[in-house]
């Protein structure tokens, strides 16, 4: 395990992903000693029986990419990606209902998909690249309200990715009362080790054998 690999959630989650890939996605996840491998949540059962025992967890995506889902079908997702083994879930904040201003409404989906998941960790993907500063502050403090273990910057589908001035602001919001995860574009070596640096615990990224391999390199 090197010190870069504990921070990746190993993921796969485009339309096309094929078994033979979550089977690779697992492999390699359990030789570099990633901290999770991140699925779409049809996926959970195959990468949870692949990985049962090996201190890999499974982190299950809800409501994505769009998170427009209607909460009870985020609920459902949730409660049978825990069913299936996930120990993770990364759900997309309601973006449309967020920018109208419904506030009550984007907490109460969140809060339900965390009671949905018990004791796991729940991640809550604001999509930055779609929100203006003051808005990714606000989206914090309401993934805080309700009761989420992580924020996260974005999906990896949407017009943005993870930049460590976003990491930074988040931490300026959450102060340590949750974590960050940072997700989108992240290809190298610099910029895991720039986002960590500014604030993030975890990172989302497809690109984690390469920048495990640049880190051992170096």
């Amino acid at each position: 395990m090197t010190g870069i690999a504990r921070f990746i959630d190993h993921t796969r989650l485009k339309p096309e992903t094929t078994p033979a890939e979550i089977r690779t996605l697992c492999r390699e996840a359990k030789r570099f000693g990633f901290a999770t491998v991140c699925v779409n949540s049809g996926y959970v059962p195959l990468a949870a029986r692949l990985l049962k025992n090996s201190g890999v967890g499974v982190c299950s995506v809800v409501g994505f990419p769009l998170g427009a889902t209607a909460t009870p079908v985020k609920v459902a997702e949730a409660r049978f990606a825990v069913r299936s083994g996930a120990s993770e879930i990364d759900m997309v904040m309601n973006i449309g209902l967020f920018k109208a201003g419904v506030y009550k409404e984007v907490v109460a989906d969140i809060k339900a998909v965390k009671k949905a998941a018990g004791k796991r960790v729940v991640k809550v993907i604001i999509e930055t690249g779609l929100l203006s500063e003051s808005e990714k502050v606000r989206a914090a403090k309401l993934v805080i309200e309700a009761g989420a273990d992580f924020v996260k910057t974005s999906t990896g589908f949407g017009p943005g990715g993870a930049t460590v001035e976003d990491v930074a602001l988040l931490a300026g919001v959450v102060k340590g009362s949750i974590r960050i995860k940072a997700a989108g574009g992240i290809r190298t070596l610099a910029q895991a080790g720039a986002l960590i640096a500014a604030g993030a615990s975890r990172l989302g990224t497809s690109a984690g054998v390469a920048i495990v391999s640049e880190e051992l390199k170096s």
